[in-house]
């Protein structure tokens, strides 16, 4: 099983992270960290490189907290074409975000970055699923957006809520969606717990 029956110390105020845990029988340690996160793209920074540079600083700044115990951190976020998208922060950033995204195909970034203190192996990785949606009328996205669940979430949807009725399908992996993918975390646990993949700080 993951982790080896160590407590674990989640980077992240998150319930979909905490619930997706616990559903593996899993019961972390919340730990929220306030750390200035990268929230533009540049031409050195794509959203691969983003989420995976959040994830370590949110981990490492839980570390720096809980010396000696297993982090672990995420990010997310969301991509049509060349435009991201985060949380939004208001009621028509929310709308807008839905609008762009209705009747279209993007991807969903999540980085994972793991970190023992007890070693000082760590491992990162980023997972991309792509998300397509139906198209959305203005007055779905009104109430949607009325409903509250947009304002915590990258995109401006929950797919484990009532934005599930927006998507088409899938091809990825749902977790990475929800904001904690399962299939890269197994990867990093054994990288971290077992030493495999190389040296002290490893890359998946």
């Amino acid at each position: 099983m993951l982790f080896a029956e160590r407590k674990i110390v989640l980077a992240s105020a998150s319930p979909r992270r905490l619930e997706i845990l616990r559903q593996i029988g899993i019961e972390p340690l919340p730990c929220p960290v306030d750390v200035a996160e990268w929230q533009e793209l540049t031409k050195q920074r794509g959203a691969a490189d983003l989420v995976g540079a959040n994830a370590a600083a949110k981990a490492r700044a839980a570390a720096a907290l809980h010396p000696q115990q297993l982090i672990l951190a995420a990010d997310t976020v969301v991509m049509l074409g060349d435009t991201l998208y985060g949380k939004p922060r208001s009621a028509d950033e929310a709308q807008a975000m839905l609008a762009a995204l209705s009747g279209r195909t993007h991807q969903v970034y999540t980085g994972e970055f793991l970190l023992d203190g007890a070693n000082g192996r760590s491992a990162s990785g980023v997972d991309i699923c792509e998300v397509t949606f139906h198209h959305l009328s203005a007055a779905e996205i009104k109430e949607y957006v009325a409903s509250g669940e947009p304002f915590d979430k990258a995109g401006a949807y929950g797919i484990q809520g009532k934005g599930a009725l927006f998507v088409e399908k899938i091809c990825g992996d749902y977790y990475t969606v929800m904001g904690l993918s399962l299939s890269l975390l197994r990867h990093l646990d054994r990288i971290v717990s077992q030493g495999m993949g190389g040296g002290p700080a490893a890359k998946v």
